[in-house]
């Protein structure tokens, strides 16, 4: 199989580092055929809000002119491409379904960190503690799957980085994503930042072994994501191959390729 990554950060988002040109350079030592680029998406607030974990709007332009840029260059060494991480944002969708229009991005990948946005809402990654934000984090789930806007599900159990157990609550949670993605042709994403953290830090958050082993039941696609946040993410061949050695030991289906520019098909 292909070896390829759509989930590639950049110091934009300000909680990455390393130079775009250098993400490239270690993603052709790391042997990837594709590369694509989704730093994490700005957002035209409506107020005066002012994020610290992704690009401001007024750095957009010089983000796709750079990764453009890439990609002409590199050309018949590695396929680049140019798309973002998005959460689903109800009262900005239809900017970002514009922006992604009219700045010609090849895909968006569904990153469910917040809802309804980052303005009010806490961290799920951190915040999802008890049956209520567990609830909200399923529900913001299912609505962003089924937008129409996204190639995959990027970190689905993210939840499990901070719910306390993987008990009744959790499998059901797990369950119910992974059914509507069955049900939308949707791949789901097999974090492998997770699976760094996870040895990293002696934990049992994501991926984790109980949502997976879920998602292979219900006949769910993975695809593997390395999540970069620094260009030597993308030269280390160890977090990659453990983790298809552990979703081909599941049994579950594998796929290298994702939709390209899903919007196009007309509003959902």
């Amino acid at each position: 199989m292909p070896k390829v990554n759509y989930h590639t950060h950049t110091a934009r988002c300000m909680h990455a580092e390393g130079a775009d040109r250098d993400y490239v350079e270690s993603a052709l030592a790391g042997g990837f055929t594709t590369l694509g680029f989704s730093d994490h998406t700005p957002w035209r607030y409506a107020g005066d809000y002012v994020a610290t974990v992704r690009m401001a709007e007024s750095e957009l332009p010089g983000y796709l002119d750079s990764i453009r840029a890439l990609k002409a260059e590199y050309a018949g060494k590695i396929e680049i491409l140019c798309g973002l991480e998005c959460e689903y944002f109800p009262a900005y969708l239809d900017w970002l379904r514009e922006t992604a229009r009219t700045q010609q991005l090849d895909y968006l990948i569904f990153g469910n960190h917040f809802f309804p946005s980052d303005e009010t809402a806490p961290y799920f990654g951190r915040s999802t503690k008890d049956a209520a934000m567990l609830r909200r984090y399923v529900d913001s789930a299912l609505l962003g799957m089924d937008c129409g806007l996204f190639s995959y599900l990027a970190h689905p159990d993210l939840f499990l980085r901070s719910y306390p157990a993987f008990d009744a609550n959790a499998r059901a949670a797990s369950r119910e994503i992974c059914r509507a993605a069955k049900r939308l042709s949707l791949p789901l994403e097999y974090n492998l930042l997770g699976a760094r953290n996870n040895e990293r830090y002696h934990i049992d958050g994501y991926p984790h072994e109980g949502f997976w082993r879920i998602a292979a039941e219900e006949g769910c696609t993975a695809i593997l994501g390395v999540d970069a946040h620094i260009p030597a993410h993308l030269a280390d061949p160890k977090y990659w191959d453990a983790g298809l050695a552990r979703l081909r030991g599941l049994g579950i289906e594998l796929t290298h390729t994702i939709r390209l520019r899903p919007w196009e098909d007309g509003p959902q």
